[in-house]
């Protein structure tokens, strides 16, 4: 089995630290009754989430992964659901089993410690500090802290240079394909949570360097 000495960690939020889905599948809901539109349920939501909450927004009001609404309705839609999730950002959200003990290990090598996520800073640290992990890591890469996110590299290179770290020297743990292909764009190595939202697709078809069930695992594969 591959083994990682990394200097630096970045943890991807929703789907590998945080099942954020049941918030935001009742948001999604509560926009569509407010919009007098069928509601959409959270299996589906569970399909849709990663890219954000435009794209999570655009893809509730077509039903469709790909969809593009209309953009009047999108003017309405928008506001309408990040009032929502506001107000509802952490309530019904968790963290995955063995996170927390994941974390505290990679933190106990010394290893510098980073979130990087496609999900607004507004509710970023709200939902991290609820989830009683904020303090993990020393920075938060949000999906509106630069004018790009993953699968763009941007997110991981300007991570590597807060840490002044050479990519060859960092790890991703990550769950969808856009972490699979903001890691290996920026030469990061990258493990991916099994358990995580890549719209509907096994991740292990993308090749990562491994592929966890629990966070815990870490401890087999990560040294100081």
């Amino acid at each position: 089995m591959k083994t990682f000495a990394p200097k630096m960690v970045l943890f991807d939020l929703d789907g590998t630290l945080i099942d954020s889905v049941p918030d935001l599948a009742w948001c999604v809901d509560a926009m569509m009754k407010a919009l007098d539109m069928p509601l959409r349920g959270e299996a589906a939501v569970r399909n849709w989430v990663g890219n954000g909450v435009e794209r999570l927004v655009e893809r509730a009001l077509t039903n469709d992964l790909n969809g593009k609404p209309d953009a009047v309705l999108f003017a309405r839609a928008l506001p309408l659901f990040k009032q929502l999730y506001a107000e509802n950002t952490s309530g019904r959200s968790f963290l995955y089993p063995g996170v927390g003990e994941g974390l505290e290990f990679v933190k106990s090598l010394g290893l510098r410690m980073g979130c990087v996520t496609n999900k607004a800073e507004q509710f970023t640290l709200p939902l991290l500090k609820d989830m009683g992990i904020l303090d993990m890591f020393e920075t938060v890469i949000s999906g509106d802290t630069l004018p790009v996110k993953k699968p763009d590299p941007g997110p991981l290179f300007y991570a590597a240079g807060w840490f002044h770290c050479a990519p060859h020297e960092a790890l991703m743990v990550g769950d969808s394909i856009s972490d699979v292909k903001a890691a290996r764009a920026a030469g990061f190595n990258i493990i991916c949570m099994s358990y995580g939202y890549n719209h509907g697709e096994d991740i292990r078809d993308y090749h990562p360097d491994a592929v966890l069930d629990s966070m815990v695992e870490l401890k087999e594969l990560v040294k100081a």
